[in-house]
């Protein structure tokens, strides 16, 4: 027989199960206690766990170890180190002590800092995260830290997506002292982050200078057959789709990640992979080992992973979903309404928690995720507006207008489904439908943030929705805490929060033009369509004092953070506008060209021979090629100038605002002529693969 799944899985993790088998009682218990209740590491234990870690990691096969960690580039970053120190006979010895378990020293000079460091300060320092656990990737054992400069500050997501957890914990324990609960010890923010993606061809993709240099397409003509026909969404899984996904999931496996669920998605070429919950640092690097091992995966296939957030134009883009929700350590979902919500007031008040602060502090959820890339996708009839707003259903909606009204809540009956076909079971329906065009939308027992694009690290999302819950709780708790008559204080908080707020609430179709002109004139909600409207405001002062004031961040961190993400943004759309205009004068100009000389040459031939022929078709379409080359050239070189005016700009945000506003048309304008000759030139003459060819190549 074969190995099943329970046989392998987390075969390649440091684990609690592996911690307990090669850990003295008295060390596995201490280490727990740092774990669980982030109590100090003192060096003994440390230096028995590195033993430990050094003795299981190299019966596997490994020879090095590597402080993986997330620096502010957006992936992950390792240097390797071998386990080998000279023996005085000339031979080696196999060592690994606790210090270097704790603390490594990676060179920082060359990650992004935004200013938090100087160029010549070149040393940074990792430290060992306990509450995730190491694993062997290759011949490597990989160790979970943070990364901070010399001087202190982060330098990384992980360090204030931690902060952020353990602030939501802190207040989150004070609501639920108010409600006599004095057995949990932690309140833990769990994450389920589903993850879109593309596969196609190697071959094609080499052939693509557009994909290789800036992962996604740049030009190229809406093919015949697209995602109208809805055959794609759960389709059939083609076979070496397939063969990918299984061999996906064994690699998943091994790490520890619950890949769970998987499916063809709505665009050709395009599909999912959804995990089971974790705790958000631990699901953080579960979806950044995904990603990576998605596209090692692919390339064994002979299969390209496409994560950019619209690789291509005109069918569906690739988000992220990300599924959070918070629980008390024994279990507890504070987010489960249970059978009479009305009559929970636990859960109202988290609830009213979520909704005050995604109301508060929208601007944080938007720039959270802001990406060139997701800036594509975002408003596009495939998802979510960047208009924040929150789907309850119309259970809850009942309940919180009831109690805002102060009239009797009547409830809502379960609704039997019938089929028509008596073989075929009879279930309740749910009391809350899915809401797809809703950035934030309640699905039961947690919140959907459908707004992150496929590349984005989760780890920012998180940090904003961590941290804005948290302040809401901590406005709760300041005032519950005082309060003469805890039950009044309560409800009247729940009805004022409700009132306040409830702007943030609609449960229409977020896709309608209509809904976009009530969000922003009636309702007053922010509209920031792209990265350079948003990220500014990062740094607005009611950001600054909820973020600081948790702890969550420094005044540095943030402004550090608001010019990376921009120097990311403007660096990106520079790479792209500096294809294009490689891709025009060595690609496409003289493949029309060539086509259209050929053309005239065969025109010219026919007449010889055929004086009196009108050659109709050669004729029109060599002045419509003619006059579309004559309009490349025109866009590329307005496009050309509008890339030399960026080194005009004064500081970053002056160029992202440059890039959004001329650089951005300039390249939609050159895109329009070329799309139309690609549709005009015979495809031997096309210097690329097209739509058609990508989107369909994956058998």
């Amino acid at each position: 027989m074969g190995r099943t799944i329970t046989d392998y899985f987390g075969s390649q993790v440091f684990d609690d199960r592996v911690m307990r088998a090669n850990l003295s009682a008295e060390v596995y218990a201490s280490l727990r206690k740092t774990i669980d209740e982030g109590s100090e590491l003192d060096l003994r234990v440390a230096n028995a766990v590195a033993d430990a870690m050094k003795r299981w990691a190299v019966e596997k096969g490994a020879t090095h170890f590597t402080h993986w960690f997330q620096p502010l580039t957006g992936i992950t970053a390792e240097k390797h180190d071998s386990f080998i120190s000279p023996a005085p006979d000339g031979s080696v010895i196999m060592e690994f002590s606790g210090k270097e378990l704790i603390k490594g020293e990676p060179d920082a000079s060359s990650f992004p800092s935004g200013g938090l460091r100087a160029t010549f300060e070149a040393r940074g320092y990792t430290a060992w995260d306990p509450t995730s656990y190491a694993f062997i990737k290759g011949k490597t054992l990989c160790i979970p830290t943070a990364f901070c400069s010399y001087g202190g500050p982060a330098l990384d997501k992980k360090t204030p997506l931690l902060r952020s957890m353990e602030v939501l914990s802190k207040q989150a324990l004070r609501i639920l002292r108010l409600f006599g609960n004095d057995s949990a010890r932690r309140v833990v923010s769990s994450v389920g982050p589903e993850q879109e993606y593309f596969l196609i061809s190697k071959e094609m993709y080499d052939q693509r200078p557009d994909l290789r240099f800036t992962g996604r397409t740049l030009f190229g003509a809406k093919p015949p057959k697209g995602q109208e026909l809805d055959d794609h969404y759960f389709g059939v899984i083609k076979p070496g789709v397939a063969a990918f996904m299984e061999d996906l999931n064994d690699e998943l496996w091994k790490l520890g990640i619950l890949a769970k669920t998987e499916h063809n998605e709505v665009a050709p070429a395009q599909h999912e992979l959804a995990p089971i919950y974790s705790t958000t640092n631990v699901a953080t690097d579960h979806n950044q080992l995904t990603m990576e091992i998605m596209q090692k995966v692919a390339a064994k296939h002979g299969l390209v992973c496409l994560l950019h957030e619209k690789p291509f134009a005109g069918v569906n883009g690739s988000g992220k979903h990300n599924n959070w929700s918070i629980a008390t350590d024994s279990g507890q979902n504070l987010l489960s309404p249970g059978d009479t919500p009305y009559e929970n007031a636990q859960f109202l008040l988290f609830l009213c928690a979520v909704i005050k602060a995604v109301d508060d502090y929208q601007d944080l959820l938007r720039i959270s995720v802001a990406t060139a890339g997701n800036d594509h996708r975002l408003g596009a009839n495939e998802a979510p507006p960047a208009v924040i707003s929150m789907f309850l259903g119309d259970e809850l909606n009942a309940v919180l207008e009831a109690i805002e009204t102060d009239t009797p809540y009547r409830g809502t009956e379960k609704t039997l489904m019938k089929l028509g076909v008596d073989v075929l079971p009879a279930f309740s329906r749910d009391t809350t439908d899915r809401n797809r065009t809703s950035p934030f939308a309640f699905t039961g027992n947690k919140f959907e943030f459908r707004m992150l694009g496929s590349s984005n690290s989760i780890a920012c999302a998180n940090i904003m929705l961590n941290s804005a819950v948290a302040e809401s709780l901590r406005i709760y708790a300041d005032r519950l805490e005082k309060a003469n008559d805890f039950e009044t204080a309560l409800h009247e908080m729940i009805k004022k929060t409700i009132k306040d707020h409830k702007r943030i609430i609609f449960n229409g179709n977020g896709y309608d033009d209509a809904w976009i002109e009530e969000a922003t004139k009636k309702r007053g909600l922010l509209n920031y369509k792209t990265t350079a409207d948003c990220m500014p405001h990062l740094l607005d002062e009611k950001n600054v004092q909820m973020l600081t004031g948790l702890g969550v961040f420094t005044v540095e961190e943030l402004r550090s953070r608001r010019d990376i993400m921009l120097e990311n943004y403007c660096k990106s759309v520079r790479i792209e506008a500096n294809t294009m205009v490689n891709m025009v004068h060595k690609r496409v100009a003289p493949a029309i060209t060539r086509f259209t000389a050929d053309l005239a040459k065969q025109m010219a031939e026919k007449r010889a021979i055929f004086p009196d022929l009108a050659c109709a078709y050669e004729s029109e379409l060599i002045v419509r090629l003619s006059a579309l080359t004559d309009s490349i050239l025109v866009k590329c070189n307005e496009l050309s100038k509008a890339i030399e005016g960026l080194e005009g700009a004064e500081d970053i945000v002056s160029e992202a605002y440059l890039i959004r506003d001329t650089v951005l048309p300039a390249m939609a304008g050159l895109r329009v002529p070329c799309d139309d000759a690609e549709i005009l030139v015979g495809k031997t003459y096309w210097p690329f693969p097209t739509y058609g060819d990508i989107l369909f190549s994956v058998r």
